[in-house]
């Protein structure tokens, strides 16, 4: 039987007061069998509640644990946890999500069933409050104009083989043969990491019907900044590892530069996928608020990227 492959969820996180409550509790509803199943809460020093919330599931649930990353970073807290598991198979599952309750069992029989080194789902990205920005950037962060070609968060319409996933399902095996996750990146080292086991010939599948809820931003200044965060660091993993990311990661930076004309093309597009959004959801506010919220995505990510390309080459 599948749920009896033993399995260990590595979730990284850092004062996450608001949402480790619900990613464990999603977690704790898994159908798997309890004793193939442990967490490991690889948390970054916490300064707000997050470690006595975690304790306080400790003391219930034996199979979960708390792991110190004194750096902070998370691919650091990626590779504590990878070399602190026992389970054949790893989970990297995001301390602001949700999951299904088959999502682990899932995982494992999708990753048999098609031999695959790293198997993901789609995430349905939810606001983290109920207001009408906070909706509006859940909307942002499903619409193909706001993040292109990633069909994790847009969705597909049956199994497809990608270049990344969501967090993602791994063999132990992969990185007995692939090392481990690139400390000097703050961020996309994920991104980079599938990159590096697709060219190494690793097979990475998405399949729609796992499926995990993704808590975003709540307010237009704490998206933008987390833009600005990826745009940078879209750009500064070629320092690195020589490897660039999709072109998908690229085209605030493109926009960006070539501002003058690009937002002439920029304009109608999004304002029809405002339009768009507006009539899916009747209602005509979104045809307002939506032109602002992709308007921030796109330049909060391609003035970091700018910013990243400086520092790259200065």
């Amino acid at each position: 039987m599948l749920n009896k492959i033993a399995v260990s969820v590595v979730i990284p996180c850092r004062n996450e007061e608001k949402f480790i409550s619900k990613c464990l509790d999603s977690i704790i509803r898994q159908d798997y069998l309890e004793e193939n199943l442990e967490v490991l809460v690889v948390d970054g020093m916490s300064e707000d509640k997050t470690r006595d919330i975690v304790k306080s599931y400790i003391k219930t649930y034996p199979f979960i644990k708390l792991l110190n990353n004194f750096r902070k970073i998370k691919a650091v807290a990626l590779n504590i946890g990878i070399k602190s598991l026992r389970g054949d198979y790893i989970l990297i599952i995001d301390a602001h999500s949700a999951c299904q309750k088959d999502y682990i069992s899932k995982c494992i029989y999708y990753s048999k069933s098609y031999k695959a080194d790293n198997v993901g789902g789609v995430i349905k990205t939810v606001p983290g409050e109920n207001t009408l920005i906070a909706k509006a950037i859940a909307f942002c962060l499903s619409s193909f104009f706001g993040v292109g070609d990633s069909y994790f968060r847009t969705g597909s319409g049956g199994p497809r083989w990608v270049d990344t996933v969501f967090g993602g399902c791994y063999k132990r095996e992969v990185f007995e043969r692939m090392g481990l996750f690139n400390e000097n990146l703050i961020r996309s080292q994920d991104m980079e990491f599938n990159l590096r086991l697709k060219r190494a010939g690793g097979k990475i599948l998405l399949m729609p019907d796992i499926v995990s809820h993704y808590y975003s931003k709540s307010n237009l200044k704490d998206f933008f900044l987390h833009n600005i965060k990826d745009g940078i660091w879209a750009i500064l993993p070629l320092k690195f590892t020589k490897i660039p990311l999709k072109l998908r990661h690229y085209i605030p930076l493109i926009f960006i530069l070539t501002l003058p004309i690009s937002i002439w093309l920029y304009i109608p597009v999004s304002l029809y996928f405002s339009f768009k959004i507006a009539f899916q959801q009747k209602d005509w506010r979104y045809s307002f608020i939506m032109p602002i919220v992709f308007g921030t995505r796109y330049i909060g990510y391609g003035v970091g990227s700018v910013w990243g390309a400086i520092k790259l080459l200065f």
